[in-house]
């Protein structure tokens, strides 16, 4: 399993009046660090619907907050594909404050026929870009 890093600057927009990460915002981030795992492997997402009518929606997600992110923090996420299985691949990804560990996720996400918004296998070619992460 290959691990994914994305940098992510806290901005005041993501925090509460106490300058506390908003707890939906954590969501955003990892987000953010799964689109650019896909983008690392040359994987545009509006390609991905336009050309192959496939899209990656979250189907569900366990998530753990240990500590709190706060204004201007320099986060690092990552993502770490732990299973691909027909329709579905689960990452693990997790949000640190330097080595500090402040949000763990499990999430499952379910691929769509972009037309229909119903389950299809992952496309060959997808599974064979992230093969090296998997």
């Amino acid at each position: 399993m290959t691990e994914f890093s994305w940098p992510i600057r806290v901005y005041y927009e993501d925090t509460d009046s106490g300058g506390v990460v908003y707890h939906s915002n954590y969501l955003n981030f990892m987000e953010r660090a799964r689109t650019e795992w896909l983008r690392s492997l040359g994987l545009e997402q509006d390609q991905l619907i336009s050309q192959h009518q496939c899209l990656f929606a979250v189907h569900s997600m366990q998530l753990n907050f240990r500590k709190p992110a706060r204004f201007n923090d320099a986060l690092r996420v990552s993502s770490c594909l732990v299973d691909v299985s027909g329709a579905s691949m689960t990452f693990e990804q997790k949000i640190y404050r330097e080595d500090e560990l402040l949000c763990e996720a499990v999430v499952k996400i379910a691929c769509l026929n972009s037309d229909r918004f119903r389950p299809r296998s992952i496309p060959s070619f997808i599974l064979t870009e992230i093969q090296g992460d998997y």
